[in-house]
């Protein structure tokens, strides 16, 4: 199998984390472009997926084959796209969370998710999917507490690792995934739930 991979440094690491089977052959891109380059591939991933028309068109272009795009505020309809969560941290783990409106395309990830070791969970109609709504949340709560000053972004990281074991401190995790990609998810889960409203703090240096 060949597969084609967009990804920063970060991600290319996650991606290659648990292993991948040795009957697959994978081609690093530099650039989206690259991607029409490789129409004999049998998968592709843009892990670097951004939700302009021009970048969707030219995704369509490669169906039937299976497009995983890293997506995990916006959800493109029209197209049988793999929808997964391929946010910074998220991506190493052996779950990887997806979501696919089309069942032969999902039939077909299952067996490339197996390839990478890795066991789907699949979701239908969650914003956001799981994980990254209930880690959001956390950051948005530790920038909640740093407005009132209960203590500083340093302390309140080591007091989170300390007290649940998280595996980063909210700001830390906040740095990691990106705090523009908190903030636009964030703003979306707030539309229809209210406890999602972002804090003031994080809106401003999610901005800046």
């Amino acid at each position: 199998m060949l597969w084609v991979v967009l990804a920063n440094g970060d991600q290319k690491k996650e991606f290659l984390a648990r292993g991948i089977s040795e009957t697959v052959k994978i081609e690093w891109a530099s650039r989206i472009e690259e991607f029409l380059n490789h129409s004999n591939a049998d998968a592709f991933f843009d892990l670097l997926f951004n939700t302009s028309d021009a970048r969707i068109k030219l995704l369509s272009q490669l169906l039937p084959k299976p497009v995983f795009i890293n997506s995990v505020v916006y959800r493109v309809t029209g197209f049988p796209f793999i929808h997964i969560n391929a946010w910074n941290t998220f991506l190493q783990r052996e779950m990887i969370e997806a979501s696919c409106s089309d069942d032969k395309n999902r039939m077909l990830a299952e067996k490339i998710f197996s390839a990478m070791n890795r066991n789907p969970k699949w979701f239908t109609g969650i914003t956001g999917f799981i994980s990254p709504r209930v880690v959001v949340a956390i950051i948005n709560e530790a920038y909640y507490a740093l407005e009132e000053n209960v203590s500083t972004k340093e302390e309140i990281d080591t007091a989170m690792k300390l007290g649940t074991n998280y595996p980063y401190g909210p700001f830390e995790w906040a740095d990691k995934i990106g705090l523009k990609n908190i903030y636009d998810l964030l703003i979306t889960l707030s539309v229809t739930e209210k406890r999602y409203r972002p804090s003031g703090l994080l809106q401003k240096e999610a901005l800046n």
